[in-house]
C-alpha cells in the first residue's frame, strides 16, 4: 500500500520521482530540454522529475522551465532544484525567438479555464501560440499535450476512444484543442519536425483532479452533479513519466498517444468509497446519459507499462488528503460537463 503523503513536500516528492524506465532512457537521450508552460499544475512536477531523472543518470543536460511565471512561488522552487527557469509570454514572436533552442521539447502552454465567454483568448492561446512555438523548434523533438476531450463522447463498453479514432471536438475549447493539434501536425509535415500529440485525461494530483472536484463535494455535504456517470483518471506522477518517455516516440508526421489509467471508473462508485473512509453521505446527481469522455490508453501501456499507482490507491489517498486538510488548487476539471462549454 502507497502512504498518502503528510504534507505537499512529500507530494511533490512522490509525483516527481523517476522511474528506473525513465533514468535509462535519459542516458540515451541527447540534448537538453525545454518545457513549455512550466508554471502550471503539471509543469512544476514534470521539471522537478526531468531534473532528478538527469542527476540519477549521471549525463550532462540541462532543464530550461519556460513561463511567464505570473507567481513566483513556482520559479523558486525550479531555482532551488537547480532548474534554469526564463520569463517568456509564448504568444509573442520575439520573446520567443530569444528562447534557447534545445532537442527536446515539452509543449504544456494553453488554455482551459473560462472558456466561455472569452473564446478568442482561447484560440489565440491553444492555435496561434503553437504556431509560433512550433517554427522557432522546428529542429527539435515535440511532446505536445492534448486532451481526451477531441474525441466525441462514447459509453463504457466501447472500452474508450482509441487513437485511430477520428476526432469529433463538442464545443469550442475542444475545437481550440484539435485546431493545436492540426497545428503541429502541419509543421510536422512540412519541416519534418518529428511531434508527438499526447491526448490525457486526467490527471490527478491529490491538489486538483476528477477525484479532488468529488471528494470536495462529499466532505462539505454537497451533492455531485455531473452529465457524466464514467471517467479516466491517471496518476501524476504516472503522468510526468509517461511525458518525458515520449520523447523517444515523436516523429513526422506527427504520432498520437492516449495517456490515462486503465480503469474506467463510475462517478457513483469512486463517490460512494471515498464517502465510506470520510464517514460521509455522498449525494449523486447524475442527468448523464451512458456517454463520457473515456479514452483507451493500451498503446502507451505496450511503450511504457501501465501506471505504478492504481485507481484504488489514488480514491484511498484522495479521501485522506482531503481529510487530513491537504492543500487544494481550487482548479475544477470541469469532468462533469457534457456539453463542451468549459
Amino acid at each position: 500500500m502507497i502512504n498518502t503523503p503528510r504534507n505537499e513536500q512529500e507530494l511533490n516528492n512522490m509525483i516527481s520521482q523517476p522511474s528506473e524506465q525513465l533514468v535509462d532512457f535519459m542516458r540515451s537521450l541527447s540534448g537538453d530540454i525545454s518545457i513549455l508552460g512550466a508554471n502550471g499544475k503539471i509543469g512544476l512536477s514534470l521539471s522537478l522529475m526531468a531534473k532528478r531523472a538527469i542527476e540519477m543518470a549521471n549525463v550532462e543536460k540541462k532543464v530550461y522551465a519556460i513561463s511567464r511565471f505570473s507567481s513566483e512561488e513556482g520559479r523558486q522552487l525550479l531555482e532551488g532544484h537547480g532548474i534554469s527557469t526564463i520569463a517568456c509570454d509564448l504568444n509573442d514572436r520575439e520573446q520567443v525567438k530569444a528562447l534557447p533552442k534545445t532537442e527536446n521539447v515539452i509543449f504544456m502552454a494553453g488554455r482551459k479555464f473560462g472558456t466561455e465567454g472569452s473564446e478568442p483568448y482561447t484560440w489565440a492561446m491553444n492555435v496561434l501560440m503553437p504556431a509560433v512555438c512550433a517554427e522557432h523548434y522546428k529542429d527539435s523533438r515535440i511532446v505536445a499535450f492534448s486532451t481526451g476531450c477531441v474525441y466525441p463522447l462514447v459509453s463504457k463498453d466501447t472500452g474508450g476512444s482509441v487513437e485511430t479514432d477520428h476526432p469529433e471536438p463538442i464545443g469550442e475549447y475542444s475545437q481550440s484543442c484539435l485546431g493545436r493539434e492540426r497545428v503541429f501536425e502541419y509543421y510536422s509535415l512540412i519541416n519534418k519536425t518529428p511531434v508527438l500529440l499526447f491526448r490525457l485525461n486526467y490527471s490527478t494530483d491529490l491538489r486538483y483532479g476528477v477525484l479532488c472536484d468529488i471528494a470536495k463535494k462529499i466532505w462539505n455535504d454537497e451533492p455531485v452533479v455531473t452529465d457524466c456517470a464514467y471517467f479516466n483518471i491517471s496518476w501524476q506522477g504516472d503522468v510526468n513519466n509517461y511525458t518525458l518517455l515520449s520523447l523517444g516516440q515523436c516523429a513526422s508526421p506527427a504520432s498520437y498517444l492516449n495517456i490515462t489509467g486503465p480503469e474506467i471508473l463510475s462517478v457513483a462508485e469512486a463517490a460512494k468509497e471515498m464517502a465510506a473512509i470520510m464517514g460521509k453521505k455522498a449525494i449523486i446527481e447524475c442527468t448523464a446519459t451512458d456517454k463520457s469522455y473515456l479514452n483507451n490508453a493500451d498503446k502507451s501501456f505496450r511503450l511504457f507499462g501501465k501506471p505504478l499507482v492504481t485507481a484504488k490507491e489514488l480514491i484511498r489517498m484522495q479521501a485522506e488528503w482531503i481529510m487530513q486538510g491537504g492543500k487544494e488548487l481550487n482548479i475544477p476539471t470541469h469532468f462533469e460537463v457534457g456539453d463542451g462549454k468549459f
